[in-house]
């Protein structure tokens, strides 16, 4: 079990480090006027999308539904702190979701949002590892 857990932290920590530099690419790229920052952005994004965050956050899951089903999921079923974390899971899966669709629309040249717009998008993974981390270590 102790294994499990630490390889859902390894890679939480992973999926969270793309999620929180890829929003901050975005404002460099939105903020870009020349060819050649433009193109180096699209292909940070890439790699850091395909490469990095999306095994993390797949590798996530996994262990942790795995953790789940094998621990908690008797223990805890029913308590709501588990409840919002597994929801603040599924709005970052949504959330990792929107990043490839910007990838895409940056890879495409047909961004639509200014460098403002993603400062605070970079900040809603955030909000929801705190939450999360709390609800995880606290139990309220």
């Amino acid at each position: 079990m102790l294994w499990l857990k630490a390889l859902h932290l390894i890679f939480m920590v992973t999926w969270f480090a793309g999620l929180f530099y890829l929003p901050r690419l975005f404002v460099y790229h939105a903020m870009s006027d020349d060819k050649t920052s433009i193109e180096r952005f699209k292909v940070m994004e890439r790699k850091l999308f395909y490469g990095i965050t999306t095994p993390g956050g797949l590798l996530t899951l996994i262990f942790g539904f795995w953790m789940l089903f094998d621990y908690a999921w008797s223990a805890y079923s029913e308590t709501l702190w588990l409840q919002i974390k597994l929801l603040l899971i599924v709005f970052l899966i949504f959330y990792h979701g929107v990043c490839w669709k910007f990838v895409k629309d940056f890879k495409e040249d047909k961004n639509q949002h200014s460098h403002v717009y993603y400062r605070w998008f970079n900040e809603m993974p955030v909000v929801a590892l705190i939450v999360i981390i709390l609800l995880a270590v606290l139990k309220p």
